[in-house]
């Protein structure tokens, strides 16, 4: 991130909107925006949040350079009092945020930006690229690993990834989501995901035969082998030939891999040639155009299969590829106080909950199980002390909570433009991500029909949204508008 400057990586209106806000005197006054996100890919019952490493990164280096300046000269729109400001320009504002490997839910506040008008619309394209990007492959790779039933699962998607950073930023997204390691070389060296590989089918064409090809590889990475048995003919060849190869070279931690074909069956019987050879010990690995419903369905039809290499289906999420974050604006300042903003839509999921707000979960106290998430206004403060009544806003219902413990959420991030946040290690971040995971009730973890997760307000913020609602209701003649 500090080799590349990533500031004109944004919209065109966010430079537009930024000449606009300057040139009508708006660009001092504070805004607050959320980003959050409304619908969970794959129908899932939650996301797993990631991404926010590379925001900071980009936070912390955003400038304009004079290439910026001059290519934005150039384009004959903006005033030149306008390009001198941007000489200095640099974020001085507030974040604060879920961190990241915490499992999330629509419509609550995962970032929250409190800054001047031109900085806070200013790093939208970023932020949601980064917090889309990274979740939605979190979110993948983490249905895939718990289909595999505590069976590894290694990301191998490089090669058809949208582009080089979706490649290795992928793989870093993945392997929060719980993945054990990646084939991508670059996320081991950028971000110490650990990379593993075997061979290709080329090199065993480079030699006469299968067995040469696998005798010699096992003479090279004696410690540690896995020879890809598909080339010609798995159970006629490729299997009996791994399996003398592997005596040969008194191989003790090896396993094959199968690329193609039918997989269960061919396990199967991968594993009894194996077990015949007594090669108990030899794993076996599965690749090939997987994902979370074919590993399940491996699995329940009892293929013999230890791990697993996903590549296409987990780097683009290719079943649900949008992750749809948005960014909208919930409040500004104006003499002193704060001022509640709200987006409005016929389609009642896409209106916004507006001001500035403070994000709690609750556990029971008995078990330890997430029960429900509340968005407060920012002066609140949930107490275990005493029950508590929220609303659910989708079905305006109110429901009573007591015998919780509450977490706030978001941590600071930014104060004053200045990094406050002590980056966890990427160990860290996936530990979080698998344990806050086991703190979810079952249905929710669901793979075909999930529980919906509460995420309810705070009866002073239902009542401030419903009043908004209202009020733009009246002023549009009893329509909402989209």
């Amino acid at each position: 991130m500090s080799e590349k400057n990533y500031t004109l990586l944004c919209d065109f209106y966010e430079i537009t909107m930024a000449n606009g806000f300057f040139e009508l005197g708006k660009k001092d006054e504070i805004v607050y925006f959320d980003a959050f996100f409304r619908k969970v890919p794959d129908g899932a019952g939650f996301a797993i949040f990631a991404g926010l490493e590379e925001i900071i990164e980009y936070i912390k280096n955003l400038k304009f350079t004079s290439d910026d300046i001059e290519f934005l000269r150039n384009k004959n729109r903006f005033s030149q009092d306008f390009l001198q400001y941007l000489e200095t320009f640099k974020f001085t504002g507030d974040i604060f945020s879920i961190p990241e490997g915490t499992p999330i839910f629509p419509n609550e506040p995962v970032i929250t930006v409190r800054a001047p008008a031109i900085e806070a619309q200013f790093i939208e394209t970023f932020l949601l690229l980064n917090f889309n990007h990274q979740s939605l492959i979190a979110t993948k790779a983490n249905r895939i690993v718990r289909s595999a039933e505590g069976r590894p699962v290694f990301e191998f998607g490089s090669r058809r990834a949208h582009g080089r950073d979706a490649a290795v930023l992928g793989a870093r997204a993945a392997y929060i989501g719980g993945c054990s390691g990646t084939a991508c070389t670059m996320a081991d060296k950028d971000f110490s995901v650990t990379a593993t590989g075997t061979m290709a089918h080329s090199f065993i064409q480079m030699f006469d035969s299968e067995y040469e090809a696998f005798l010699a590889y096992c003479k090279v990475y004696r410690d540690n082998v896995t020879l890809l048995v598909d080339t010609f003919n798995v159970l006629s060849s490729g299997v009996p030939n791994a399996i003398k190869a592997f005596k040969e070279c008194g191989v003790k931690n090896c396993s094959i891999r199968i690329d193609s074909g039918d997989i269960k069956y061919l396990s199967i019987k991968a594993r009894e040639m194996l077990d015949e050879a007594g090669l108990q010990h030899c794993k076996i690995v599965a690749s090939n155009a997987l994902d979370e419903m074919v590993i399940r369905d491996l699995i329940s039809k009892g293929a013999k299969v230890d791990s697993f290499g996903v590549g296409e289906r987990l780097i683009t999420a290719k079943s649900d590829s949008v992750f749809g974050g948005v960014y909208k604006l919930v409040a500004k300042e104006e003499n002193g106080e704060i001022v509640p903003k709200i987006k409005v839509s016929e389609n009642s999921g896409k209106s916004t909950t507006p001001h500035y707000k403070k994000l709690y979960r609750l556990y029971s106290k008995k078990s330890g199980i997430a029960l429900c998430d509340a968005v407060c206004l920012f002066y609140e403060t949930i107490s275990d002390t005493k029950p508590i009544t929220l609303i659910d806003p989708v079905t305006s219902e109110k429901r009573v909570f007591k015998d919780f413990f509450v977490k706030e959420l978001q941590v600071p991030v930014f104060k004053g433009g200045k990094e406050v946040y002590s980056k966890p290690s990427i160990e860290e971040i996936k530990k979080r991500c698998e344990g806050e995971i086991k703190l979810l009730e079952k249905g929710i973890t669901d793979l075909d029909t999930p529980d919906r997760y509460g995420v309810c307000l705070s009866e002073s913020l239902y009542d401030i949204k419903e009043k908004l609602l209202q009020k733009v209701k009246r002023e549009k003649g009893g329509n909402l508008i989209e």
